[in-house]
C-alpha cells in the first residue's frame, strides 16, 4: 500500500487523485474551492496544545460552554420561528431510547418496524391536527418545506410564479428564492397594509394570472397577527387554477381553524414547538402535507410511511410507500431528494402530541392567546412604546415599536440583558417601514409575573430615554 495513503479514506493515493482531477478538468484540489473568497480560508497551521486527558478536555469544554447564556439563565422573549416551549420529561425519556436514536433512516422495514410505526403515528396525528389527508415524515424545517412546496406547485400546475406575504420570515424567503431561482420561478409579494396586516384581496385579484402556480400565506403570520380572509384567499387561488399553500404553527391549531377547513391544497409549518427544544436554532422539524389527490401525492417530497398487514392478515406492519417518487429509485427524475430527514424530531413530536391530546392542545392554545394579549396590553401602557399592527389579534409573537425612544432598540436590548432579560428580535433591516421595531414572543413558559418583570424593567430603562 502507498505509504502516503490512508487506509480509511477511499481514492486517497496521488495517482487516483490525479485521475479524478483530470476527469473534471482541473489541475488541483484548490480549484474546486475558487468560489470561496481568498480572505476566508485559514492559510496557516493550527496552534494546538499538547494532548490532554479526558478530565482536562471536559473541564476546558465546560469552561467554554459556561460563557453561553440560555433561556434557563435569563427570561427570554425571543421568537420568530424558534420558540421556548415546555418539553415534558416523558418526551426526553422515550425519544432518547436507543431504538429511536440509532434508527437513522427506516429503509429496512424488516428491522425498522418501531421507527416506522412512530413515524406513521406522527403522520396520522399531524393529519388530524391540520385536517389534511397525506403527511410526509418529514422535512428539515419550515423554510425547506416552503421551498419544496413552491417547486411542487410549479410541477403540478406547469406555471412559473408564486405569491408570498410581505411580512414573511427573511430566512424562509431567502430559502424559498434559493430553491426557486434556478428554475426561473418568480416570487411575488402580497400587499399587506401596516394597520392590520390583512391581505389586500382586490390587489391580489388584479395580480393573479395564468402564470400563478400558488398563493402562499401564513397563519399566524411571522409577526404573530392572524389572517382573517382565509376562505377568500383560497377561492381566489382556485378560481385562477393555482394551488393554495398555508404555513402554520401547529400549536395554534388547538384554537384556530385547521387549514383543511378553508381549502388548503398544501400545508407546511414548523414542528419545533411539538416537543423539540430550541437547539440553538436547529435541528428543526419541517411539516409537509397535501390533499389526497394522486396528482399532488405523486409530486410530494419526502418519505411516506404506510400501514399494512402480513400476507395472512394476522399481524399489522409498516412500510415505506410510493417510493417511486424518491431519488434512490428514480435518480434525477425524482420529486423527492430527501436523503435524510429529521426523523427523531418527528418522533419527539409524535410523543408530545400523544401526551397533549385534543383537550391539551385546546387548553394550551387558549393560554397562549391569553398571555399574548395580556403582554400586548401591559406593554402598550408604557410611554414611548407602541404595539405595531394593533388592530389585529396576535398569537405568541407581536411587534413592539420604540420610535418614541431616543436610543435605538438594540441599545435597550443591551440594557435588558443587564436585567437578566433577552429582548425581541430587531426588524429594522427586514421591514424598515416598521421603524425601530422588535419582534417579541411569549409562550406557556411565561407567566403574568414574567410579563410584569419585563414591563418594570422597560419602564426603568426608558425613564431617561423619552
Amino acid at each position: 500500500m502507498d505509504k502516503l495513503s490512508n487506509p480509511y479514506i477511499p481514492n486517497d493515493t496521488d495517482e487516483i487523485k490525479q485521475k479524478l482531477l483530470e476527469g473534471i478538468g482541473i489541475r488541483s484540489v484548490e480549484e474546486v474551492f475558487v468560489d470561496i473568497p481568498k480572505n476566508v480560508p485559514l492559510m496557516k497551521n493550527f496552534s494546538l496544545s499538547k494532548e490532554k486527558s479526558e478530565v482536562e478536555v471536559r473541564r476546558e469544554v465546560e469552561r467554554i460552554l459556561s460563557k453561553n447564556i440560555t433561556t434557563k439563565d435569563y427570561l427570554s422573549f425571543l421568537g420568530g420561528g424558534v420558540w421556548n416551549h415546555y418539553v415534558p420529561s416523558v418526551v426526553d425519556a422515550l425519544a432518547t431510547r436507543s431504538e429511536f436514536l440509532t434508527s437513522y433512516t427506516p429503509y429496512q422495514p424488516e428491522i425498522s418496524q418501531g421507527i416506522l410505526q412512530s413515524l406513521f403515528e406522527y403522520q396520522s396525528m399531524i393529519a388530524e391536527l391540520i385536517e389534511i389527508d397525506v403527511v410526509n415524515s418529514s422535512m428539515y424545517d419550515w423554510a425547506s418545506s416552503l421551498g419544496e412546496a413552491a417547486r411542487m406547485a410549479t410541477r403540478v400546475t406547469h406555471r412559473s410564479e408564486i405569491f408570498v406575504p410581505h411580512f414573511i420570515s427573511p430566512n424562509r424567503l431567502i430559502t424559498l428564492k434559493s430553491y426557486t431561482n434556478p428554475l426561473g420561478i418568480r416570487v411575488r409579494e402580497l400587499n399587506q397594509p401596516l394597520h392590520n396586516g390583512q391581505i389586500n384581496l382586490e390587489d391580489l385579484k388584479e395580480k393573479v394570472s395564468s402564470k400563478t402556480a400558488a398563493i402562499y400565506i401564513e397563519n399566524p403570520s411571522y409577526l404573530g397577527f392572524l389572517i382573517h380572509n382565509l376562505k377568500d384567499l383560497s377561492e381566489i387561488a382556485h378560481e385562477c387554477g393555482s394551488l393554495f399553500i398555508v404555513g402554520v404553527d401547529p400549536i395554534s391549531l388547538g384554537i384556530l381553524k385547521p387549514p383543511g377547513k378553508y381549502g388548503a391544497d398544501i400545508v407546511i409549518g414548523e414542528g419545533q414547538p411539538l416537543g423539540n427544544y430550541m437547539n440553538y436554532g436547529g435541528p428543526l422539524l419541517g411539516i409537509f402535507a397535501c390533499r389526497n389527490s394522486p396528482q399532488l401525492i405523486r409530486q410530494l417530497p419526502g418519505r411516506i410511511v404506510g400501514m399494512t398487514t402480513t400476507h395472512d392478515g394476522t399481524e399489522r406492519g409498516y412500510c415505506m410507500v410510493l417510493q417511486t417518487r424518491e431519488q434512490h429509485i428514480r435518480r434525477e427524475k425524482a420529486t423527492s431528494n430527501i436523503c435524510s430527514n429529521h426523523a427523531l424530531c418527528a418522533v419527539r413530536a409524535a410523543i408530545y402530541m400523544a401526551l397533549l391530546g385534543r383537550e391539551g392542545f385546546r387548553k394550551l392554545g387558549e393560554y397562549l392567546l391569553a398571555i399574548t394579549q395580556y403582554a400586548k396590553k401591559r406593554l402598550s401602557m408604557i410611554d414611548g412604546l407602541e404595539i405595531s399592527l394593533l388592530d389585529n389579534c396576535h398569537f405568541k409573537d407581536f411587534t413592539l415599536n420604540f420610535n418614541g425612544v431616543k436610543k435605538r432598540g438594540i441599545k435597550i436590548n443591551n440594557e435588558l440583558l443587564k436585567h437578566g432579560i433577552m429582548g425581541g428580535k430587531s426588524l429594522e433591516k427586514d421591514f424598515p417601514e416598521l421603524g425601530n421595531t422588535f419582534l417579541y414572543s411569549v409562550t406557556e413558559m411565561h407567566t403574568r409575573t414574567d410579563i410584569e418583570v419585563l414591563v418594570t424593567s422597560l419602564k426603568n430603562i426608558m425613564e431617561d430615554l423619552i
